[in-house]
């Protein structure tokens, strides 16, 4: 059975059921208590489970990482909230180093079962310093998984998997899918790190959206169908770190022609390492170079109208898929 939902529902619902199932769990932010969460993520949970499980803090990206990194080593399993992924650049040496690196470091004696919660991303207007799409930053730290859910159920399925990973787990929400709604399962649902999916299947070229990406990369299907009768397949990762590129291989097996749809800067962005390890591993069957659509290689105005030209919309990708297909 499932229910509708929107994304911010569903990782609240994710929170209240590790709450409850692991009294080790714990929650760790800025304003996540009495304000509810910067995106009501957190709403009610302080009057539930009180302030010893609900932990409010000052403006410390750094400290914040940093006790919730002590708070795993000793045998808890916290969850972190930063409130916009910019606060990560902050928390880097925290992060990249006393995190992802424990388990390494100690030859196995310590893990670090962290997880980080943070939103990213462009369309609210909040300037060069609240809108960056920094997936690539925390991909490129070794020991660190990465986790992209576009959808309601793959928010909550994610998030759970991710407490219960004896892993650190940066789990990255975009901030314009608060509010969307979907459909989400009923009782205990877990997405298991490591497995994308095929969110439409097709045979003229492969496309594969990055977070928000997926679901401008299917809106773009739809343009390509309904006015060009072209059949592209979209594939949502779900997770960066570790990558499902299998599924990705097999599909440009099919359709010999790959898309990869992301928002964040295209120097060295995620699509530029996904678009390195398809032409290393399926060279023979691409009948064109891998094509990618990122945001504008410049930091984000305020302006709206700004804002909405740094980010490609459904019909920007479609044209770059016929591009791809030599039209």
């Amino acid at each position: 059975m499932s229910r509708t939902l929107t994304y911010r529902d569903a990782l609240g619902e994710a929170l209240r059921e590790e709450l409850d199932r692991d009294q080790r769990v714990l929650l760790i932010g800025e304003d996540i208590g009495a304000f509810d969460g910067a995106f009501r993520v957190t709403k009610g949970l302080l009057a539930d489970y009180g302030e010893q499980r609900i932990r409010d803090t000052p403006s410390a990206p750094g400290s914040i990482v940093g006790i919730g990194v002590g708070a795993a080593m000793v045998g808890l399993r916290p969850i972190v909230e930063l409130m916009t992924i910019t606060a990560a650049l902050r928390a880097l040496d925290q992060i990249a180093v006393s995190a992802a690196q424990a388990r390494f470091a100690s030859g196995g004696q310590l893990t670090v079962p962290l997880v980080i919660r943070s939103p990213q991303g462009g369309g609210h207007q909040l300037g060069p310093t609240h809108s960056h799409t920094l997936e690539s930053l925390v991909l490129a730290i070794p020991g660190l998984l990465v986790a992209v859910p576009s959808t309601p159920a793959d928010a909550k399925g994610l998030l759970k998997s991710a407490v219960r990973s004896e892993d650190p787990v940066f789990v990255i929400e975009h901030e314009s899918l608060y509010g969307a709604r979907g459909e989400v399962p009923e009782g205990e649902h877990l997405v298991p790190f490591g497995e994308a999916v095929i969110r439409r299947p097709g045979r003229d070229l492969t496309i594969v959206g990055i977070s928000r990406g997926a679901l401008t990369a299917l809106d773009a299907a739809d343009v390509l169908e309904r006015e060009h009768g072209l059949s592209a397949e979209v594939i949502d990762p779900r997770t960066l770190r570790p990558l499902d590129l299998p599924t990705i291989i097999e599909s440009v097996q099919r359709t010999n022609r790959l898309l990869i749809v992301e928002e964040g800067w295209p120097q060295g962005g995620v699509g530029a390492s996904i678009a390195a390890l398809v032409q290393e591993q399926a060279f023979d069957y691409l009948d064109g170079p891998v094509m990618r659509v990122a945001g504008a290689e410049a930091p984000t105005g305020y302006s709206r109208v700004l804002e909405r030209a740094a980010q490609a919309s459904a019909r920007e990708v479609a044209q770059a898929a016929l591009a791809a297909l030599g039209r």
